[in-house]
């Protein structure tokens, strides 16, 4: 008698909505991808055409509806990043188990009214899983790294440094998703903010944050008050810090790499982009080909996130990673993109509160 498979749904067929969709469709055995949504009739004909048996909806209302009446277990929630909680938090509360694409939102209170559905819920559905897709944590070079951390091979972290830089895109795309995403500390950087939870430790506490940017390709940014290339400086408390690099203008395509450095040595991964083993010899020099764009550096990791998250629910594992981590990557990177914007120094107390602000002043930075 074959084993039961977890049914699956998914919401958004973007970009990287269509990849999460054909990763559970066809690369994570113990899935069954049962029903997709978006509001554009274009993604759902993509769907119809390569998403064999798999029923599709406008509504993401509608489809849970439906097919929770089916029997359905768990949801992916890939759409627009300005619904990831309100989508996240309606499949909360019926139980099913989510996997949310980062981050939670672009504010820190939306994001933390995940946690809170999730908690309340646990009340009610004690093996309910919900984690937030931080998909570098699932690729096999940075979790060798983590291992050997763990294992003491470098003595104590100390010094982070982290890029995630995008090859070019001539098209305007991230000019105008701008308005949506947050910015591009909360967008670009939050793989970059979560690695350095991850190594540094889930319960690192944010002492100051600091940051510059220049729009040097795409003018449109500034109208959304947002910036193509920007450094961001975050100290902890207990004596670490992490400098982060963003950018949108790589030419040769895409530039994700990580320095990791302990009291007894350094780990690094990735600082010599390459999309394989090849070497291309020409009278001009040598040189080897890179990504171009990050799904081709982290497609595996990404089934294996997949894989992962339907083993977690499956065998009522304890989920890979804290979602509370989750709200703490988005409050970086919003402290981040308000240091970007107004050039001053943000700085917390060992509790997290914003120094040198009423309380007025905290509320109105968590929206």
């Amino acid at each position: 008698m074959p084993s039961p498979k977890l049914r699956v749904a998914i919401a958004g067929l973007g970009r990287m909505g269509a990849r999460h969709a054909t990763h559970f469709h066809n690369l994570t055995p113990r899935a069954e991808l049962v029903a997709a949504s978006s509001p554009e009739a274009h993604e759902l004909a993509w769907a119809e055409q390569n998403l064999d048996g798999v029923r599709t909806y406008l509504n993401y209302d509608d489809m849970l509806d439906q097919e929770c009446a089916k029997g359905l277990q768990a949801v992916v929630i890939a759409s627009a990043t300005a619904v990831h909680s309100e989508q996240a938090i309606k499949a909360i509360k019926r139980g099913l188990h989510v996997l949310c694409e980062k981050p939670l939102s672009t504010g820190v209170e939306r994001s933390q009214a995940v946690v809170d559905a999730y908690r309340e819920s646990l009340r009610s559905f004690p093996s309910q899983k919900v984690i937030c897709g931080f998909s570098r944590r699932f690729d096999a070079s940075y979790r060798d790294a983590y291992e050997k951390l763990q294992s003491g091979m470098i003595g104590v972290p100390s010094v982070f440094r982290s890029q995630t830089c995008d090859k070019l895109d001539p098209s305007g795309f991230f000019v105008e998703y701008a308005q949506f995403s947050g910015g591009i500390f909360v967008d670009c950087s939050i793989h970059d903010i979560d690695l350095a939870l991850w190594f540094f430790g889930e319960d690192s506490r944010v002492k100051s944050v600091s940051a510059i940017g220049i729009t040097a390709v795409e003018e449109g940014l500034r109208k959304y008050n947002d910036r193509d290339n920007a450094l961001g400086l975050v100290e902890f408390y207990g004596g670490k810090i992490a400098q982060l690099f963003c950018s949108r203008m790589m030419a040769a395509g895409q530039e994700d790499s990580t320095e990791i450095t302990g009291t007894k040595g350094k780990l690094a991964i990735n600082t010599q982009p390459a999309s394989n083993l090849v070497k291309i010899y020409e009278p001009s020099g040598i040189r080897r080909e890179i990504p171009p764009h990050y799904y081709g550096r982290f497609r595996d990791a990404f089934i294996a996130e997949a894989n992962v998250f339907t083993a977690c629910c499956l065998d009522d594992t304890p989920p890979p990673m804290k979602l509370e981590g989750a709200v703490n990557a988005v409050r970086i990177g919003v402290a981040l993109q308000e240091a970007l914007i107004t050039g001053k120094k943000i700085e917390f107390d060992e509790q997290g509160n914003r120094i040198g602000e009423t309380a007025k002043d905290q509320v109105r930075a968590r929206l």
